[in-house]
């Protein structure tokens, strides 16, 4: 079925590392403490933070971790966290979309920069690359006993709402509306998939190769600097690497 997807073409992700798992956990939880501070600690008041608890979950944040950030953001001691999104060109003008959440906007702006012209690209304007992607759910099941009957699965994901559906060995990947993509991955854990990770992101629309070897050095540089970033919570970019 995505022989003829336009995103038929999406790398797949290596699974997660331990390392990155952590990351998740950081990354959601600021986005918990963003919500929190802007439309109060009650999910049934605060859709933001309703559909944050369900991406928690669906991408397994432990309950206690979550209840803890809600608590923790109600005080008014925590920090203020904004949400800013950087746009700009890699090596060879491959688009890059940087998505920050900070509590000092100056630093990461500056980072952001830096890592932009030290790695032969350049920062631009807000807009200047956003129009070359398109959001989309995006919920990865892993199966590493080799248990997935794959066309059970797709029929399950396809059955729950999902758009489209890529295996790459024991990696599959399933894409979504992209508000549908919390719902579709609780669906799928209650079926007893593992999901290794569900949420919204950016997916280009068209690829670029890069052939020369400086360029894809550069390219690896620059989006290792800013996914190390801690204000950094995404990196989209449309290299096909």
């Amino acid at each position: 079925m995505s022989g003829h997807s336009k995103w038929a073409n999406i790398k797949h992700k290596k699974e997660k590392t331990d390392a990155q798992k952590a990351k998740v956990f950081t990354k959601i939880g600021k986005e918990l403490a963003v919500a929190v501070k802007e439309g109060g600690s009650d999910p049934a008041s605060n859709s933001k933070l309703r559909d944050l608890i369900q991406k928690a979950k669906a991408n397994n944040v432990p309950n206690e971790n979550i209840e803890r950030t809600i608590k923790k953001a109600a005080g008014a001691t925590g920090e203020s966290f904004e949400e800013i999104t950087y746009e700009g060109y890699g090596p060879a003008g491959i688009a890059v979309i940087v998505e920050t959440t900070t509590d000092n906007r100056n630093r990461t702006a500056g980072n952001v920069r830096s890592y932009f012209s030290k790695y032969h690209g350049n920062l631009g304007n807000t807009g200047c690359v956003g129009y070359m992607f398109e959001e989309k759910g995006v919920i990865i099941v892993t199966d590493e006993d080799e248990e997935v009957d794959e066309d059970k699965l797709m029929e399950v994901a396809l059955e729950a709402g999902a758009a489209d559906f890529i295996a790459d060995g024991r990696v599959f990947e399933i894409y979504t509306e992209p508000d549908d993509v919390y719902a579709i991955a609780d669906e799928l854990k209650a079926q007893k998939y593992t999901v290794e990770s569900a949420d919204k992101e950016k997916v280009p629309s068209t690829y670029v190769k890069l052939d020369n070897e400086d360029d894809i050095k550069f390219m690896e540089l620059l989006i290792e600097k800013l996914e190390e970033d801690d204000d950094v919570m995404n990196v989209y970019h449309n290299w096909e690497n």
